[in-house]
């Protein structure tokens, strides 16, 4: 049998993940591959770190583009990470040679994936990104191969294991975002620069990543609409939890009567969904097919095992000889159209807004609703300070985004309103 020869760019917890995985694991692969996978080229910065593996035996590669040329590499694993720089330039590199990538890169892939796509196709060659959303959770293999033949409507999911390690904790512990965070730092589950954890961007890029494979879209991460969960407060979710919710940061992508919505945003999941029961740094995905009904996924979003065995996974389709097109179906049959824009959103709304608890406020407030076409389905209001800040949460009807924001602006211009109300969207599952 001749073995399949991986070339990895980048040793860094993942790269010496999969190293230790194909080692561990070296007969059953074979056995599944139909022939032996061996690692015989790598490439990283620095030779010297301690990364828990012998290389000894393999060839080193101070330039990553030497691995895409080496004819002693067959397929190469690009875990660089990063949109630009080295990680595209190697990616396209191993592509012109017309071998197979394999990458967990999902940034990459939401800015350029149609090219990637079709560069591919031009070379015959495939590319395997298993492991770039929800780490261990086989959601690509879902969506490319086991809904094919489905339409489906629906994805949403826990995509960010950082932000729901932060929410859990903050509900369960009664504590503010920025101390959780601090916490998330030192226990290894955020980087000392979380912005693009918790400011929905590596969401967004997995959503990106979902959308184009469940809708047959081509990747539009600029047309989706991200926010993050800088401002949720121990406030927002303790009413949450009143009104019988968890707030979640989810990326949702649907179908709707005008188009495709994508969206990543902070919701109020219902308690009794599966989703609002995903905790810590777990991710989650839910699928809607029409044939297929829902499906759930649920496991480790991150770490060394589960994203090297998902990088394995791809490694193995290789072997057998597996080419699926990148998107699930050609590069040139993608739909084109941008995602709608999120004041096109329609649903229900939770609302909080921080006024001087004094005669009239809410008469005010009601008034601007009511002129907006927006109408209440309950309504709260912890305690009485006359003269003092109040907290006030008002659940609207289902209404167009549009709408809640004109009227939250001017409900915000009033001078009994402290400061600037706060807005998150309700999903019914």
């Amino acid at each position: 049998m001749t073995a399949l020869r991986i070339g990895i760019a980048g040793l860094g917890t993942v790269g010496a993940g999969v190293v230790k995985l194909l080692r561990a694991q070296v007969h059953a692969i074979a056995a599944r591959a139909g022939r032996p996978l061996i690692v015989t080229a790598v490439s990283a910065r620095d030779r010297t770190r301690e990364r828990g593996i012998s290389l000894e035996g393999l060839i080193w590669h101070d330039d990553p583009l030497a691995l895409a040329a080496d004819p002693n590499v067959d397929v190469v694993v690009e875990l660089i990470g990063g949109a630009e720089g080295m990680a595209k330039t190697l990616a396209e590199a191993t592509l012109a040679a017309g071998k197979p990538l394999v990458t967990a890169n999902k940034a990459l892939l939401a800015t350029h994936g149609a090219a990637l796509a079709r560069a591919a196709e031009a070379a015959g060659t495939s590319i395997g990104y298993e492991a770039a959303v929800a780490g261990g959770i086989p959601v690509i293999k879902a969506l490319r191969e086991g809904l094919a033949a489905n339409r489906v409507d629906r994805v949403a999911g826990i995509l960010n294991g950082t932000c729901n390690y932060v929410l859990t904790t903050m509900r369960e512990e009664g504590r503010g975002f920025a101390d959780v965070l601090a916490d998330a730092q030192t226990l290894g589950y955020a980087e000392a620069d979380p912005s693009f954890d918790i400011d929905g961007v590596d969401a967004a890029h997995k959503l990106a990543i979902l959308a184009s494979l469940a809708f047959g879209r081509r990747i539009a991460f600029s047309s989706l609409h991200v926010e993050g969960i800088r401002n949720i407060t121990p406030l927002d979710i303790t009413f949450a939890q009143e009104f019988g919710y968890r707030i979640k940061l989810l990326g949702i992508a649907a179908r709707t009567e005008d188009g495709i919505s994508m969206r990543v945003h902070p919701a109020m999941v219902p308690l009794n969904t599966p989703l609002a029961n995903v905790e810590g740094v777990f991710n989650a995905v839910s699928l809607e097919g029409d044939f297929s009904g829902p499906v759930f996924l649920q496991g480790r979003g991150a770490g060394e095992g589960p994203t090297a065995s998902a990088v394995v996974a791809d490694l193995i389709d290789v072997a057998r000889g597996v080419r699926i097109p990148v998107w699930g179906m050609a590069a040139t049959a993608l739909d084109p159209a941008p995602a709608l824009p999120i004041a096109q959103h329609e649903g229900a709304y939770f609302l909080r807004l921080m006024v001087v608890d004094q005669p009239g406020v809410l008469a005010d407030v009601m008034a601007i609703l009511r002129d907006h076409g927006i109408s209440l389905a309950s309504m709260a209001q912890h305690g009485r300070r006359p003269g003092e800040a109040v907290p006030i949460v008002l659940v609207t009807h289902e209404t167009r985004e549009a709408a809640v924001s004109g009227a939250l602006a001017q409900i915000g211009a009033l001078e009994s309103v402290l400061e600037p109300p706060a807005l998150i969207r309700i999903e019914p599952q």
